[in-house]
């Protein structure tokens, strides 16, 4: 029996369905054969369907794994061409998992691939692929499997092993693992709770250093761990002082990615243990400062003043930190958040600031209430990429939107505010060469390109024949000439702008005084008695209880 894992995952999701059945394939679970397994990335690989080892075999199963909601439009169009040629097609991943454990019915593109007989699977994999596969090789497959209510433990979680040759053609070669799942908050507008459930659970140390070490024996080493907030895994220390013991005795390169929360720097060590594990860049969900938005989409537990002595602990231990910003809250206007980011890149040293629309994503609290209201939302779901607007704003126009967020990238990343952010990293002691490397895809991706710099790619490949079902091929006389005009317009945009940003980061390393340079947002977060200037800008903004301000402790 055949497996094809065509995996459309984006920053390590989407690792389930194939890994179990790999490890479906050392049991022999259908009794009768081994299983062969043929792992595709989908955003790496060219796809060819009549090429694949499964159609040649004449028989197996297709698993398109990790499909989110912007991905679901292609795997669509891929479980079609495999029903085509009669093969068994299952699909999971957020998408389909959101969609069923938040709305009453099945929304239409859930039913449209029911209709062309592809099986869905709601939940996680542990466990459970034994039952698909062996249904599928007995021609007894369900319509649905639905195991969100019975969330596997992390310790019988199999290790995640991408091979080799799938993990090099992403940039910097990093995996991924998760050594924990779920998240107690409840962010409305956030799917992981939904579907990965708000109680946590965890990977063991024994189980990430096994990780570790089969990762390492084909010589990958970098890591971006996939938890929603690692510094919200009780098994945080064990498993960073397993990893400083590989690093620092056993010499390994390790090199982490990892999401935490805002308050992760009152955990004591935290940031320290996780620069010494191999930590050399952190994601952030900042979302916003203004204490008004953060409390009208549940997001309680960032709390503005604790910014600014958050990303100074980071930039102590030379760890770059990037965080996520939300652009469209219900109470944003253009004019709030361009001062809003004005006050960012004064106040805060934030070295990568991405920006996103407020998207009320499929399996989010969000998406269920506009669904039940039947509000307008955008039906097309490409655009649920967090990139484009999918739903009407109170105060903004759909045009005034889209404006505000192109604005909102020009805007933090002028050449200005490009050169401070070198200053800061050459006085904090940080790499100005990998700063400015991840300045250029976060400031030139969408300006050049149109895409948010984590969809970038350094050649993104534009296959003439493999369009969206129903939209016609284009004339190869008309494709392909315009395929080279477009390829060497954006090879010049992306040639300028290197060039820019590499002399503006050679006057910064040249300066004498570079590392003594000195702002407001690397000056030392106010003592607890006094207020922070952040404090001070938003405290009429905090919303008030009864009549009465909420008293803020600073």
């Amino acid at each position: 029996m055949v497996i094809l894992c065509s995996e459309l995952f984006q920053e390590g999701d989407g690792l389930g369905i194939g890994l179990h059945a790999l490890h479906c394939a050392v049991r022999h679970v259908d009794g009768r054969s081994s299983l062969a397994i043929d792992g595709h990335d989908v955003g790496a690989f060219r796809h060819q369907v009549e090429d694949h080892l499964v159609v040649a075999a004449g028989g197996g199963m297709v698993g398109l794994i990790g499909v989110q909601s912007n991905q679901y439009p292609r795997a669509l169009d891929l479980g079609r061409q495999f029903r085509a040629l009669g093969l068994p097609v299952v699909m999971g991943g957020f998408h389909v998992s959101g969609c069923i454990a938040m709305l009453p019915t099945q929304p239409a593109e859930l039913q449209e691939a029911l209709d062309l007989g592809i099986h869905l699977f709601a939940g996680e994999a542990e466990g459970r692929m034994a039952e698909v596969l062996c249904d599928v090789a007995h021609g007894t497959a369900k319509p649905i499997y639905k195991f969100l209510n019975d969330l596997p433990k992390m310790a019988a979680a199999v290790h995640p092993i991408l091979p080799r040759e799938v993990v090099t053609r992403v940039a910097g070669h990093y995996s991924s693992f998760d050594a924990g799942r779920g998240c107690p908050f409840q962010c409305s507008f956030c799917t992981i709770i939904n579907v990965q459930g708000r109680q946590s659970r965890y990977r063991t140390p024994d189980d990430v250093e096994a990780i570790v070490r089969a990762n390492a024996a084909q010589g990958i080493t970098r890591f971006f761990v996939t938890d929603d907030n690692f510094a919200r895994n009780r098994n945080w220390e064990p498993i960073l002082d397993r990893l400083i013991e590989l690093r620092e005795r056993e010499k390994f390169k390790i090199r982490l990615i990892l999401q935490v929360d805002t308050l992760c720097h009152r955990i004591p060590g935290f940031i320290e243990k996780a620069a010494r594990a191999g930590c050399n860049a952190v994601f952030i969900g900042l979302e916003n400062i203004n204490p008004e938005s953060l409390m009208g989409a549940k997001k309680r537990q960032n709390k503005i003043w604790e910014y600014r002595e958050m990303l100074l602990a980071w930039r102590s231990q030379k760890v770059m930190t990037y965080a996520g910003y939300i652009l469209g809250f219900p109470t944003d206007t253009p004019e709030s958040i361009a001062r809003d980011i004005e006050i960012i890149k004064k106040e805060l040293p934030i070295d990568l600031l991405e920006f996103f629309y407020l998207t009320p994503l499929p399996g989010s609290e969000d998406h269920k209430n506009l669904y039940l209201r039947r509000v307008p939302m955008d039906p097309d779901l490409n655009n649920y990429d967090l990139e484009h607007a999918c739903t009407a704003h109170p105060l903004m126009s759909k045009d005034a939107w889209m404006r505000t967020y192109s604005d909102a990238w020009t805007r933090y990343y002028t050449d200005e505010h490009v050169e401070t952010i070198l200053r800061r990293a050459v006085a904090s002691g940080l790499n100005p060469a990998k700063i400015v490397d991840a300045m250029l895809i976060f400031s030139g991706s969408g300006r050049i390109e149109g895409v948010h710099p984590l969809q970038f790619g350094m050649v993104r490949r534009k296959v003439r024949t493999q369009r969206r079902y129903g939209m016609p091929i284009v004339n190869p006389l008309v494709f392909y000439p315009w395929r080279a005009f477009d390829f060497l317009k954006v090879a010049a945009q992306w040639l300028r702008l290197v060039r820019r940003y590499r002399r503006i980061k050679a006057r910064v390393v040249a300066d004498p005084a570079a590392c003594s340079y000195i702002d407001e947002a690397l000056r030392p977060h106010a003592g607890r008695n006094e207020p922070d200037h952040l404090v001070e800008i938003f405290v009429d903004k905090i919303p008030k209880t009864h009549g009465a301000p909420v008293r803020v402790a600073v």
